[in-house]
């Protein structure tokens, strides 16, 4: 998935002593963990005496460069974190991060001095961790009244962030919660009657995959040992 924004500032930029007035372009990339990103400089041939310069994060780390004067090019995280993940197009100076985790989240920056003109791109890097299967649990009453004409479901994730649970019935959305930070689990209520032959499901989704699951809602409540009556679907 791929978005850019695109304004306008007055800026000073510092690579080899070159300063100018530059447009900044910010680029958004979402990927799920374990997809190669492809960060594009736009150029199509790096010339002997251009200057490329990507870094990471707010304090921009330095984690590649090419200097056609110097024939000077390396690959370097400042914590490890982007070891044997790198690769530098020396041609076109885009960078290629392969296998990505969570933890390479963040703002990219590529600064190309050509001809004492510098040239700069941000990009917003967003990696999405696999996403589990909803468990859903149902609870009936036990030896209900005869008014009582309902049971409830219960949608369950664990060990998630930046993800939405809901529920629907067909294709009518019923209610949903959203989970900006990682949560022990986070669980989503639902009655249903009795009599009911709607198809409902749980959806758990991020911006780029979902994970669905169906409640056979014509399955009877079954009475556990406990004396609870509950049903857990898989």
């Amino acid at each position: 998935m791929f978005q850019t924004f695109i304004f306008s500032c007055l800026c000073l930029l510092y690579l080899t002593g070159a300063f100018c007035v530059e447009i900044y372009e910010t680029h958004t990339i979402s990927a799920m963990e374990g997809d190669s990103v492809i960060l594009h400089t736009d150029v199509t041939d790096l010339q002997r005496d251009n200057v490329l310069l990507w870094t990471f994060g707010p304090q921009d780390a330095h984690i590649a460069k090419i200097n056609r004067v110097h024939n000077e090019m390396f690959h370097n995280g400042a914590d490890g974190r982007f070891r044997d993940r790198l690769k530098l197009d020396s041609q076109t100076g885009s960078l290629t991060i392969t296998n990505v985790s969570t933890e390479l989240n963040g703002l990219y920056k590529v600064e190309i001095v050509i001809e004492n003109k510098v040239s700069s791109k941000n990009f917003i890097v967003k990696v999405y961790a696999h996403l589990p299967i909803p468990v859903i649990t149902r609870y009936c009453p036990q030896n209900p009244p005869s008014s009582v004409s309902r049971y409830e479901l219960l949608c369950s994730v664990v060990n998630v962030s930046r993800v939405t649970l809901s529920w629907y019935k067909g294709n009518s959305l019923l209610s949903s919660i959203n989970v900006s930070d990682i949560s022990s689990s986070v669980s989503l209520h639902l009655e249903v009657e009795y009599q009911d032959n709607n198809t409902y499901s749980c959806v758990l989704n991020n911006p780029i995959s979902n994970q669905t699951q169906h409640p056979d809602i014509t399955q009877l409540c079954q009475i556990h040992s406990d004396g609870e009556i509950r049903d857990l679907i898989q």
